[in-house]
């Protein structure tokens, strides 16, 4: 006998995200554990009114979008759609990802059926929307939304998050800490190449022959602080005058980020490749010198924790972060990649300079990186965790975990 796991998802492939790359792994790892998981994503999946779509050998469970509906909208058709699928599936457990979104209309109709749910906050809903433009921190909109953020959080079963930085800011909402677990982002290393040769003919292709690369891979979101990556490169150049920047993906900065470099005069510097093949992205990575992730210190980015420098890591590429706390928590300075202080472009450049004058130290930091992630950072380590959550979830309700087989 097995456990089935509704999960209760904003989005998942084949739109290419973090969220959707974390969702796979978890979901990979879970049927290697023998468990049964279902999937249903939420309307801010896009529009369509098909009920269900195939990828990759994966079935998610889609929930019809309607044009112009609001939040409570959205909520309202979660609900309709999981209530349908619960009675369908059968599912033993809900397991809802963020935003609360999803956890409200889980919470709502799991109570009807006399279900448990965990509800895993990745981000908080109230901080994602100050990024994304839509309120300022501190008003109106924020502070209900944050109500509604603890509500969840407090109503779940269990609650899981993906690093301390989060662990600690659900703490100080009143949630016991003995209910909250950290499922910590890692990488399945088997899937990343170490120290793999660049493709020459992607390198011409590119015109990076004789370059010396920088280099960032993923969306483009103004939090990502790109623009101190371009002011970097100008403080740079007269010492390093073949240096490039390749600048693979694409999101909302992307036009800016052009202009800025246009208007630098470094068009020809700053290389954009526009969004690439998910299994495409190694080959790029692969022609570049130094990574960069210069985000910028906000509450979104000092709570939560990225994956790009684990994947980083993992291929034994060399980098440097920000240090906000989402990058204090992964990154062992000057021993798996290298710190400056965030939101300043002359430290970026200057803790770029340095890396690039310590080239003999590169194998051994490379080395070390890898064997971080290989020991710590693992999803089949984090997605263990879960049983003792789900175990404890399932109790609740007078149920208890099969045991693995």
């Amino acid at each position: 006998m097995s456990v089935r796991i509704l999960h209760v998802l904003d989005h998942s492939a084949p739109l290419h995200s973090g969220y959707a790359f974390r969702t796979l792994s978890i979901l990979q790892q879970q049927r290697q554990l023998g468990w049964q998981t279902e999937h249903l994503t939420s309307p801010k999946q896009g529009p369509g009114e098909a009920l269900k779509e195939q990828v990759d050998g994966w079935t998610f469970h889609r929930t019809p979008n309607r044009d112009g509906i609001g939040l409570v909208g959205q909520m309202k058709l979660t609900a309709r759609r999981l209530d349908q699928l619960i009675t369908e599936l059968k599912p033993d457990l809900i397991h809802a990802h963020s935003p609360v979104l999803n956890a409200l209309p889980s919470l709502w109709v799991a109570r009807r059926h006399h279900l448990p749910v965990v509800y895993e906050m990745r981000a908080s809903w109230e901080d994602a929307a100050v990024d994304h433009g839509t309120t300022t921190e501190g008003s109106l909109r924020y502070r209900v939304s944050r109500g509604l953020e603890s509500l969840a959080l407090h109503w779940a079963d269990q609650v899981t998050t993906i690093c301390e930085g989060l662990r600690g800011d659900i703490r100080a909402r009143g949630v016991a800490d003995g209910k909250i677990t950290v499922i910590p982002n890692a990488v399945d290393v088997g899937t990343f190449k170490f120290g793999a040769p660049a493709d020459e003919s992607l390198r011409a292709k590119l015109g990076l022959d004789g370059a010396l690369v920088l280099g960032f891979a993923g969306s483009f979101y103004g939090y990502e602080g790109l623009h101190l990556l371009i002011d970097a490169v100008q403080r740079l150049l007269p010492a390093h005058p073949n240096l490039r920047v390749l600048m693979v993906g694409g999101g909302p900065q992307d036009a800016a980020l052009k202009a800025q470099a246009a208007a630098a005069g470094l068009a020809d510097k700053v290389i954009f490749t526009g969004r690439v093949p998910h299994a495409e992205v190694q080959r790029y990575y692969e022609l570049i010198d130094v990574l960069a992730y210069p985000r910028l210190p906000i509450r979104l980015t000092e709570l939560v924790t990225p994956l790009k420098p684990l994947e980083a890591m993992a291929q034994g590429r060399m980098f440097v972060a920000s240090d906000v706390g989402g990058h204090r928590e992964l990154i062992r300075d000057g021993e798996t990649g290298f710190l400056f202080k965030a939101g300043d472009a002359g430290a970026l450049a200057g803790s770029i300079a340095a890396v690039l004058a310590r080239r003999d130290d590169w194998p051994r930091i490379r080395a070390q990186a890898r064997r971080f992630v290989e020991v710590e950072r693992t999803w089949a380590s984090s997605v263990a965790r879960y049983r003792d959550v789900y175990g404890r979830a399932l109790s609740r309700k007078g149920r208890s975990l099969p045991a693995l087989t």
